[in-house]
Order: C-alpha cells, then sequence, then structure tokens
C-alpha cells in the first residue's frame, strides 16, 4: 500500500476516525490497540507472511530490553546485547545480503582458481526491514547504555516498531521520542492539522509532479542507455536524478510526518535542504537527518569518532560510510558510494582543521562550496543509481563526450528541472507564511484544495501508482 494510492487514503482517514473516537477513553489500551492493527494491516498488505519478522523482532528486543535493565551483570548484559544484534541483523543479512556476501565470496575464490556455484535465495526483500531493524536496534542499545529507560507495556513496544506512517522508509525514530507519546494521550490542534495536511499536500506533489516525472521522462531513459544521448542531456539526467531522489525520499517523509501528525504524533524532520551544503559534513547534517544521526551515535562514535587522533577519526568516518553504503543496497556499486562520501567526508575534516580556505571570503567560500559539494554529490549518485559499474562508466563517458545536442530535452522536463532546483531554495520563513495562509482557509476548503491539487498532478502521472525509491532499501 503506497502512500501516493487512494487505498492509504482510505486506510488514513480510517485510522483518524478511529483513534480519534478511541482518544475520549482515558485508558490507552484501546486507542494502541488499534494503531497496532492498522499498522499491522498497512503491513500485512505488501506480504502478509513478514509480519512474523516483525513480531519476532520486536518481541525479544522488548524482552531484552527488560532483562537489559534489571541485570547488573556485564558479561550477561553485553551477551544479551549481543543476542539482539546478532539475531536482527542476522534477519536483514539472510533477506537483504545473502546472495551479495556468497556471490563476493565466489568471486574472491574464483581470483585463486577455485570455482564455486553458490547456492541463492530466491525470496523476496522484506519492505522497510533496514528501517525497523535500526529502529529497534536503537532501542536495545540505549537501554544498555542505561540512556532509556525500558518499556513495561508490550503493545506499546509493539505499536513502536510498527507504527504505520513511517514503517516502512522512516524517519528511523528514537524510543526516546516516540514512547512517551505512545504512553500520553494524543492531542491536535487546528494549526497542526493543516501544517498536516499541507505537508501530506506538498508531498504528494513532489513525489507525483517531480519525482515521478523526472524519472519517467529524463532519468531512467538516459540512465538505461546512455550512449544515446548527449553530454548536456547526460548532465540533465544526473541533476534529475539528485532531485528525483530528494523530492521523492522527502516527499515519503512529509507523507510520513503529516500522517502522525494527524493522529496526534510528532515525527521530526528528515530533511532540510540538502543541496544547499556547502560541504559534505553539512550535507550529512540535513540529508535523510535521522540515518545520518544513527549511523553517528551507534557507528561512527562507539567506533572512537573524534575522540582518538585526527587518523582514527578518519578511519572512523570511512567505516560508517562504507556502511551506511552496504545498509542502502547488496552492490557493490552502494559499497562505492559510501566510499566516495567517506573520502569526501575525510577531505572536508581535513580542510576544515587546517583551514586552508579561511582566506578567502565567506560568501565566496560559501558560494563555491554549494557548488562543489552539489557535484561531488551528484557524481557519487552515478553509481548509486547505475545498475552495475559499467552502466555507471557509460554516463560519465558521456559526460564526457562534449555532445552538447538537447534534442531530447523537451519544455516540461526543463521547466520541472528548473521547478526542483529553484523550490529547493524557498526559505523556510516562505514556508511558513504559505502554512499561515493554508491555516486560515476553512477546513472544508483546505481539503478541498488538497484534493484538488492532487488531481492536479494526477494527470503528470505516467502509471496509477509508483512505488517510492527507498522502498528497495
Amino acid at each position: 500500500m503506497l502512500f501516493n494510492s487512494i487505498e492509504y487514503g482510505i486506510l488514513l482517514l480510517c485510522a483518524f476516525t478511529g483513534l480519534w473516537l478511541l482518544a475520549r477513553i482515558e485508558n490507552r489500551l484501546f486507542r494502541n490497540l488499534f494503531l497496532l492493527f492498522v499498522s499491522y494491516f498497512f503491513y500485512a498488505c505488501w506480504n502478509v507472511r513478514y509480519l512474523s519478522l516483525i513480531f519476532i523482532s520486536s518481541s525479544m528486543d522488548f524482552g531484552i530490553g527488560r532483562a537489559l535493565h534489571h541485570s547488573s551483570n556485564p558479561v550477561a548484559r553485553k551477551w544479551l546485547l549481543a543476542a539482539s544484534v546478532t539475531v536482527n541483523l542476522g534477519i536483514l543479512c539472510v533477506f537483504k545480503y545473502y546472495n551479495f556476501f556468497v556471490d563476493s565470496f565466489a568471486a574472491l575464490l574464483a581470483t585463486v582458481g577455485f570455482q564455486v556455484d553458490p547456492a541463492h535465495l530466491n525470496v523476496l526483500l522484506p519492505v522497510g526491514i533496514s528501517f525497523y531493524t535500526f529502529q529497534t536496534l536503537s532501542y536495545t542499545i540505549d537501554v544498555y547504555r542505561r540512556k532509556l529507560t525500558p518499556i513495561t507495556n508490550y503493545l506499546d513496544y509493539l505499536l513502536f516498531v510498527s507504527f504505520f506512517p513511517q514503517l516502512v522508509a522512516g524517519p528511523i525514530v528514537r524510543a526516546s521520542h516516540l514512547l512517551p507519546q505512545l504512553r500520553g494521550r494524543p492531542s491536535l490542534t487546528s494549526q497542526e492539522g493543516s501544517r498536516a495536511l499541507l505537508l501530506i499536500g506538498l508531498g504528494l506533489v513532489k513525489k507525483i509532479a517531480i519525482a515521478d516525472f523526472l524519472g519517467a521522462h529524463l532519468v531512467d531513459p538516459v540512465f538505461s542507455n546512455p550512449q544515446m544521448y548527449s553530454s548536456i542531456e547526460a548532465l540533465a539526467a544526473v541533476y534529475g536524478y539528485a532531485f528525483q531522489i530528494y523530492a521523492d525520499f522527502s516527499a515519503y517523509s512529509d507523507i510520513a510526518i503529516g500522517s502522525a501528525a494527524l493522529l496526534g504524533f510528532k515525527i521530526p524532520i528528515n530533511f532540510n535542504a540538502p543541496y544547499t551544503a556547502a560541504n559534505l559534513r553539512e550535507f550529512w547534517q540535513r540529508w535523510h537527518i535521522s540515518l545520518s544521526t544513527w549511523l553517528k551515535d551507534y557507528i561512527y562514535i562507539p567506533l572512537g569518532g573524534s575522540r582518538r587522533g585526527h587518523a582514527h577519526t578518519y578511519l572512523a568516518l570511512m567505516a560508517t560510510m562504507l556502511l551506511g553504503g552496504l545498509w542502502h543496497g547488496a552492490a557493490l556499486t552502494f559499497v562505492f558510494w559510501g566510499l566516495i562520501h567517506g573520502l569526501a567526508l575525510v577531505l572536508t575534516r581535513v580542510i576544515q582543521r587546517t583551514g586552508i580556505l579561511n582566506s578567502i571570503g565567506v560568501g565566496v567560500r560559501r558560494g563555491v562550496g554549494i557548488f562543489v559539494t552539489f557535484h561531488v554529490v551528484c557524481a557519487a549518485w552515478i553509481f548509486f543509481r547505475s545498475s552495475s559499474f559499467d552502466k555507471a562508466f557509460e554516463i560519465f563517458e558521456a559526460l564526457a563526450a562534449m555532445d552538447f545536442g538537447w534534442a531530447n530535452l523537451t519544455l516540461p522536463i526543463f521547466l520541472v528541472l528548473s521547478a526542483a532546483f529553484a523550490t529547493h531554495w524557498i526559505p523556510g520563513r516562505a514556508m511558513e507564511r504559505m502554512h499561515m495562509v493554508f491555516h486560515r482557509i476553512p477546513a472544508p476548503l483546505q481539503a478541498a484544495s488538497l484534493v484538488t491539487a492532487i488531481i492536479a498532478v494526477r494527470q503528470m502521472a505516467i502509471t496509477d501508482v509508483t512505488p517510492f525509491i527507498y522502498f528497495q532499501f
């Protein structure tokens, strides 16, 4: 069930109606049980058999969290944490990485003369498994570190892991943020409701009018056959993918945040105009914020972070980004994408530490930094988007061909790509003014304007429903 489908709109309306009817009851049992049912139903629409994975992971970590809290034996606590990490990552590795690992091992053996034919698993990747695995792991790790008191209500914990607005593609919400809200009574003001509707509407516009349009008319054709296009068209496709994946993923986050808000829950933002970043460090403070902070708190800092000298910091950065690349997909192209970002982050640290650019004016330095950062990110996106290194190199060959034809860049493509560039630079205060104007409109007109906008942008869609890009991760 996709966010940009009629079915999801009906589900959200049912969840909204049921939740606020049950909110009148003082006891939270019925409303949380209702939300858990809706969340499990939402996930079962993808594949009902994989519900067992969420249930097993949630149940295990609920019990381990309790045991960690009550145990004072350091060895026992380490074994408990190891059990949580092993089972959760084990399930993730079997479904997402098994074929990748056995193929890589077979290729390694082939280099020394041993030919093997590895057995492969022919299974579907459970949607959202990377997201809810990281979410439940953050709970057990925080309890182990004594940073979080474990929850005593089993139902609340099951809902925390499976809460449907952010279940399959984030944001990755920490237990310390969501669990207190699940224990309290939800609330929704008219201003929060209008903001939620506006977020959902803007998310649908970004998904359908920008992401899907650019993907179908520009990105997919060029990345499928780069040799058929000029250098200008290849560059436009690279830019197009940068804004396609941003519009697509941030749209999902917007709809998730808006949907949760309609149910009385607050989920933190996941994107903050990432292509306005002046360096890679700032980029990761603006892009997929819930993942970047997760990687920092649970991988980079445990590896030593910046506490053990510059060389160790650089190694920790590289390891974190390589694992971040692998998290996105079981392919060497994703690992190489992580390598590019790791190297760029190391270079950023070196430049900032040495201050070699401090003699340049702040305005010029930031302008050049934004330009360079954007193009480094775009270069890395080529490997992220390409199905193989050969396809990625074909894109680079097309870029280097110095062919300046642009016959395939139609006016609609140019306008949508220009709009994607322009809207990325809209100041936050302008968005706040838009919300205030929207909030002053009577509620029936808000709903009518939202439906009108959806119908209008649906006219630009090539297919009825296009999945979100990050579902594959």
